[in-house]
Order: C-alpha cells, then sequence, then structure tokens
C-alpha cells in the first residue's frame, strides 16, 4: 500500500499493477487495456522501459 505521509515523486520507473492509480496512469500513458498492460508486466517485469519496449513489439 502507498504511504501518503510521502510527498516526494512517484517512481515512474517501475510499474506498479497492485495500484489501481498508477495502473490508471499506465493505460493511459501508454494507450492500452488493463489487460495488455499486465500481460506486458508478467512477460517483461515491471520495468517502465521493458514494459514500453514489449508493447511496441
Amino acid at each position: 500500500m502507498d504511504d501518503l505521509s510521502k510527498k516526494g515523486q512517484q517512481d515512474r520507473s517501475k510499474i506498479n499493477m497492485h495500484e489501481e492509480h498508477e495502473v490508471r496512469y499506465w493505460t493511459k500513458h501508454l494507450n492500452v487495456t488493463k489487460e495488455e498492460l499486465q500481460y506486458a508486466v508478467n512477460k517483461v517485469g515491471n520495468s517502465a522501459a521493458a514494459v514500453r519496449k514489449q508493447l511496441a513489439a
């Protein structure tokens, strides 16, 4: 669970599929469905760069 007391910048280099707000951000940002995002994360891990590369393939 997110620590709401921390006000710092979110880590945009990783995709956390357990946080609904992050899933919404990444599906909108990458223009994919939740299922497509989950498949890519399952295949290559939670690195945003690796997921972008996977989705572009």
